[in-house]
């Protein structure tokens, strides 16, 4: 009896850590964007933690200053990267089953 409920966890243990890998490989996939300004800066990351696409009006652009442009591209990446990894913690809680493995 014991054999057989061990070869069932061994089962599932399997089966979780196929699906770790599927959603891991989906969230390498994963893009979200950030914003700020009011949309005026745009920041478009990925689920392997880089920047794809820094879109920038440009009535955001103030020779005079730099600075609050540089600001707001600072908030859409921190706000894009967040946006990402929450998408990506989803994508392995469901894989997971909601438990917490270390590594993930």
């Amino acid at each position: 009896m014991a054999q057989m409920n061990m070869q069932k966890m061994m089962q599932q243990a399997r089966k979780m850590q196929e699906e770790v890998t599927k959603a891991q490989e989906e969230v390498q996939l994963l893009e979200a964007e950030g914003t700020a300004g009011g949309g005026v800066v745009k920041v478009v990351a990925s689920g392997d933690g880089r920047i794809k696409k820094v879109t920038i009006d440009p009535d955001a652009i103030d020779p005079e200053d730099a600075g609050m442009l540089e600001d707001l591209v600072l908030a859409a990446t921190n706000e894009a990267l967040g946006n990402v990894g929450d998408l990506a913690q989803m994508r392995m809680n469901a894989a997971t089953g909601g438990f917490n493995l270390p590594g993930f």
